[in-house]
């Protein structure tokens, strides 16, 4: 019986016994809510005393603002942090680069790439002038420190960010940028086991081989607002939030274009509050729904809307202020949407101008001339039937029941009619 409960037990006191590893996805767009999803899965490592931090990377870039938050927390955290550049086909880009280089170790799969950090405004050309040599030493220095607080090349850094060099696995090893290159999780880990790191307070050992991970996704509410912090998502956003809106107040009574355009404000209102935003570009999209409305009321033809449509571009190409990294509306979006909507007004326009042009059906004005019947006999007053309604009517000489009449006037809310053609039906 001892022996049978010792087997019982091995296995138990084994896993116990294997390293813990805790696993972050960075894949996507850095912004806030990626930041505190990394700042999370740190404070979770450390509570509970994994051996390690894995965090997987995957990402084109992001927002200044929220890399610094990340690089922070990695580089504070009391877990040793290891950043994975995988699966292959991914990238450590831009700000990326910064959170990699933020790492205890950097590792890479084979087919991922990692560099490309020049800063660049929201369309993606160069900062210039005393602002732009401002950013672009501001990232050198910085990434250069990162580089060399974990003994990387940091020359190699420096290219990235002054010039967008962008390297390779297979490179990034030999030119010391990354630490070892590897074709799945479990290879870094073995790979990475027994490793001392310096840190600024001594050093750390990882211990990785054969660990058990735990991995911790991005919460569902943290997926879906993630998926709302996006620069050409918030652009659209704010334009179906005013279509909706314009259309129901245009149109009391239809609810769902109001429906649509309440819930479309509030969530590009959640998602602008996550994204540094340029209130002047804002503006300019505003300005360019006004232009819209007003070529609906005025007749410009068309002049305008045209001029709406390059405030919309405008607006939506500088909505996002990017700092050191670039991250903006997609340009392709911009002027498609600007197309569509100069395209939309357009064919409203033309429609509203037609229905002005053609003569009126209602009102004073409008009934005169319409063919009714008389649904009593008119002498020489009586009730009429036109237009789906009722009438008091009267007649210069008397129409029985039942006959067709035309109005030909109106005194407030009585009709004057005579008979249609000149025919009257007989009375029997």
């Amino acid at each position: 019986m001892l022996f049978a409960a010792a087997a019982v037990l091995m296995p138990v006191n084994a896993a116990a016994a294997s390293p813990h590893v805790e696993q972050a996805d960075l894949n996507g767009d850095i912004n806030n809510i990626m930041a505190a999803y990394i700042e999370t899965s740190v404070n979770r490592a450390e509570s509970d005393h994994a051996d390690a931090l894995l965090v997987v990377i995957n990402t084109p870039g992001g927002i200044s603002t929220s890399m610094d938050q990340i690089v922070t927390d990695l580089l504070n955290s009391s877990v040793p942090v290891i950043a994975y550049v995988y699966p292959s086909g991914a990238r450590a880009a831009s700000a990326g680069l910064f959170v990699a280089e933020a790492a205890d170790v950097v590792a890479m799969a084979p087919g991922t790439n990692i560099g490309s950090a020049h800063p660049i405004d929201a369309t993606g050309a160069d900062l210039t002038g005393d602002l732009g040599a401002k950013v672009l030493n501001d990232a050198v220095t910085r990434v250069r420190n990162l580089a060399t607080m974990h003994g990387r090349n940091a020359d190699w850094a420096e290219q990235a960010v002054r010039n967008s060099v962008n390297i390779n696995a297979e490179e990034a090893v030999r030119l010391h940028v990354a630490d070892l290159e590897a074709p799945d999780i479990a290879s870094v880990l073995n790979q990475v086991d027994g490793r001392e790191v310096p840190r600024t307070n001594g050093s750390l050992v990882i211990h990785s081989a054969g660990a058990v991970i735990g991995d911790f996704p991005m919460p569902f509410w943290q997926v879906f607002l993630n998926a709302l912090i996006d620069p050409t998502i918030a652009a659209l956003l704010i334009l179906v939030a005013g279509y909706g809106i314009i259309t129901e107040l245009s149109n009391p009574g239809l609810i769902l274009p109001g429906v649509v355009g309440g819930i479309a404000a509030v969530l590009a209102v959640v998602s602008l509050a996550n994204l540094p935003v340029n209130i002047a570009a804002g503006l300019l999209m505003v300005l360019a729904l006004i232009l819209f409305i007003a070529d609906i009321k005025a007749p410009t033809h068309g002049f305008l809307s045209v001029g709406g449509a390059i405030a919309l571009v405008l607006g939506m190409a500088f909505l996002i202020n990017t700092g050191p990294v670039g991250l903006g509306v997609n340009p392709v979006a911009s002027v498609v949407t600007a197309l569509l909507t100069l395209g939309f007004f357009t064919f409203f326009i033309r429609k509203v101008w037609a229905a002005r042009r053609q003569p009126a059906f209602a009102g004073p004005e409008g009934i005169v001339g319409a063919v009714g019947e008389a649904r009593e006999e008119l002498s020489p007053e009586g009730l009429v039937f036109v237009r789906g309604a009722l009438w008091k009517a009267s007649a210069a000489a008397p129409i029985p029941a039942g006959s067709s009449v035309r109005v030909v006037g109106r005194q407030g809310l009585q009709l004057q009619v005579a008979p249609e053609n000149g025919q009257v039906k007989e009375k029997k």
